[in-house]
């Protein structure tokens, strides 16, 4: 590094390496998996399942009837929890559903027929499996909370719609299973995010699948990566049900009068609307007026307008996706762990990809200590 050169704080910008997965325009708003535009994919009417985008980021490529049945199969075969995971489950303390995450999908380690097989087809096995089982643990880990039992998951329905069969008892509406499937397609990858990078940091050790996945949820556990749709419908429910959007733009006029911030907006990334947050903000409004609470939806339209005029700072992916799952009765405790849910899918692509062409991942400072050298004095003269 030049003496003049500074390093970015934060690595902000700064390219650590190529990739094929995930391709982001921050300036467009575009972003794009292998290549399709995100808005294809996650069109409500037209666009592919979870199940599709998954096969896409691992292989490459969209899947064939084929393939994509081969797939659903293994999927709804790794949903099915041992029966050793729900005891540790019911035998962890009272925590918060990340934590409880990071130590079951540790666990599960220990269960899978792969866990002492580290070449590139036992690892994409195990990713399959991982995220089979994600939707699983977080799903019931939700029942469990809310003190029902766990129940299994119906090999009939998809990805989406499992995961809020298992975690609320009842087969979802197509609304309801096409708006979580949407979501789980939008949050599927995001480039070099920082539970990305951290899973390939430990990939490129060649350490295996499910501990460079225990990493990014660490990551993803963070207030400054994960946690931000929760804060919002906090935020809501703090103003009111029966407030209406006028008190919310009070409330938050007030907020940022205290110079407190306002979870939902501004991105690393993105110069304009981030790509993700058109359709969730569809997906609240049509879910809000589906469960007979559309104030939710109207409260956060009025925030987005505000903070937009005042702010210059547009919604990014959490801001709707809050309101959107608490209008389907989705606890706010799982909806980080949901992030993880999608996310599998990106993180495991991320991580067999940084195993075909693997260097470890070794970067260096830019020195700022003491002035070399320092004289060294013995214990007794100091």
């Amino acid at each position: 590094m030049s003496a003049d050169a500074k390093p970015k704080a934060g690595l902000e910008d700064v390219v650590a390496g190529e990739s094929a997965i995930c391709y982001l325009d921050g300036e467009r708003g575009v972003l794009a998996y292998q290549g399709y535009d995100v808005h294809d994919l996650a069109n409500a009417d037209r666009g592919a399942s979870f199940e599709e985008v998954c096969y896409l980021l691992w292989h490459g490529r969209l899947p064939n009837r084929a393939e994509l049945g081969d797939l659903q199969t293994q999927l709804a075969a790794a949903r099915i929890l041992p029966e050793s995971i729900i005891r540790a489950m019911k035998s962890l303390p009272k925590v918060d559903g990340m934590d409880a995450l990071r130590t079951l999908t540790s666990i599960l380690h220990h269960y899978d027929p792969d866990a002492n097989d580290n070449s590139i087809p036992a690892s994409y096995r195990k990713a399959v499996r991982l995220t089979g089982q994600l939707g699983s643990l977080v799903a019931t880990w939700g029942r469990l909370a809310a003190g029902q039992g766990a129940i299994d998951p119906d090999p009939a329905l998809g990805h989406a719609a499992n995961f809020l069969y298992t975690l609320t008892g009842t087969r979802p509406s197509a609304l309801a299973a096409r708006a979580f499937d949407v979501s789980l397609i939008l949050h599927a990858d995001h480039e070099l995010n920082a539970s990305t990078f951290a899973a390939r940091v430990s990939a490129a050790t060649l350490t295996d699948i499910h501990s460079t996945i225990v990493g990014a949820i660490g990551a993803l556990k963070g207030p400054l990566h994960g946690g931000a749709n929760a804060e919002v419908m906090k935020m809501l429910l703090d103003i009111g049900k029966d407030a209406g959007p006028e008190k919310a733009v009070e409330h938050v006029r007030g907020k940022l009068a205290r110079k407190e911030k306002i979870s939902g907006f501004g991105h690393r990334v993105y110069r304009t609307e981030d790509p993700r947050a058109t359709h969730l903000r569809q997906m609240s409004k049509k879910l809000g007026e589906k469960s007979g609470e559309p104030q939710w939806y109207a409260m956060s339209e009025r925030i987005e307008q505000l903070i937009l005029a005042e702010k210059k700072l547009h919604a990014n992916v959490d801001f709707y996706s809050a309101s959107m799952f608490y209008s389907m009765g989705i606890p706010i405790d799982l909806y980080t762990p949901i992030f993880a849910v999608s996310r599998i899918s990106g993180w495991t692509a991320h991580v067999l990809e940084q195993y075909k062409n693997n260097r470890l991942i070794r970067p260096r400072t830019d020195y700022i200590g003491p002035k070399y050298p320092q004289q060294f004095l013995a214990l007794d003269q100091r």
